[in-house]
């Protein structure tokens, strides 16, 4: 018999702001303790150096976690320009270096090649499976000699902000899902001759949660195991703040809590797309809307 997982039945979703210096698991893990919450996890992984929104869902809202992760979000960062590392971000060895410096309008100009649909090869000390092993293990171990292909990224936006002197630049990028800042950095280095890795990173937001409303970690250590950390939970419906909402009947309701197609009230959709059914604001189930109904694929438990 699997053992019962112990702690409250809680759902919605708390913004923090991550400090660096801890990875994106045990921030999850503090949250989680500090809310005696059952489940959680989080929608999107900053390295242990990066800052920024780290949103964390708990409960039912796990099962929202995808259509966060899939959300477009932006990051601010810092590249040092004349260095690259072999981590692509300053906790790396560097490995080559360069005297060469590029004007403002080269890196402007640089800046266009990694804009829309790119194709991104992640760093060697990244999460990315190989053969069934972490890419950052094989690198660790000491083989470096593997390859990486590369992967598909939509950059919305990537502007230069600010150049606080010739070895530094900092840059703001809109992207999709499965975009390596560490990358872009290493890259754009490239494209300039000049090589450059990530000194500093932070995430401004995601999707719809922003860092500039999000906890810091002494302010949710600081609440732990108290109610007024959980007036700071946001309802699980935010992470669906991309699909559109169809609302439901009672009976609607009761079939899709089912697993079966419910009936709907459809506004701007089409058939096959994918959608939200809610009633007085709860969301239902999440699925795909045919002819009047919803066909669930994810369903909510949380009363009405």
């Amino acid at each position: 018999m699997a053992r019962k997982r112990k702690g409250r039945d809680i759902s919605g979703w708390l913004v923090v702001d991550k400090p660096a210096g801890l990875t994106s698991t045990a921030v999850v893990n503090k949250v989680r303790w500090a809310l005696e919450a059952k489940k959680a996890g989080h929608a999107g992984t900053l390295d242990p150096e990066a800052t920024g929104v780290l949103a964390i869902a708990l409960g039912e809202a796990t099962k929202t976690v995808p259509y966060i992760t899939d959300a477009l979000k932006a990051y601010s960062f810092t590249v040092r320009l004349g260095q690259a590392t072999n981590t692509d971000d300053a906790e790396g060895e560097i490995i080559a270096t360069s005297d060469l410096r590029p004007t403002d309008d080269e890196i402007k100009d640089a800046l266009s090649q990694f804009i829309g649909d790119i194709q991104q090869i992640p760093p060697k000390f990244s999460a990315v499976k190989i053969d069934g092993q972490r890419a950052y293990k094989l690198a660790r171990d000491g083989d470096e000699d593997f390859e990486i292909a590369a992967r598909p990224l939509w950059v919305e936006e990537l502007v230069l902000l600010d150049r606080p002197d010739a070895d530094h630049v900092v840059l703001e990028m809109t992207c999709g899902k499965g975009g390596y800042v560490r990358s872009i950095a290493r890259d754009l280095g490239a494209a300039l001759g000049c090589h450059g890795h990530v000194k500093v990173l932070r995430r401004i937001w995601s999707g719809p949660f922003d860092a500039a409303d999000g906890l810091s970690l002494e302010d949710v250590l600081r609440m732990e195991r108290t109610p007024e950390l959980d007036t700071h939970l946001r309802p699980l419906e935010q992470g669906l703040a991309d699909l559109p909402e169809l609302k439901c009947t009672p009976e609607g309701a009761t079939r899709l809590r089912n697993g079966n197609p419910g009936m709907v009230l459809a506004a701007d959709v089409e058939y096959g797309d994918e959608a939200w059914a809610s009633i007085n604001g709860k969301a239902v189930a999440v699925g795909i809307y045919k002819a009047g109904e919803l066909h669930p694929s994810r369903v909510f438990v949380q009363p009405d």
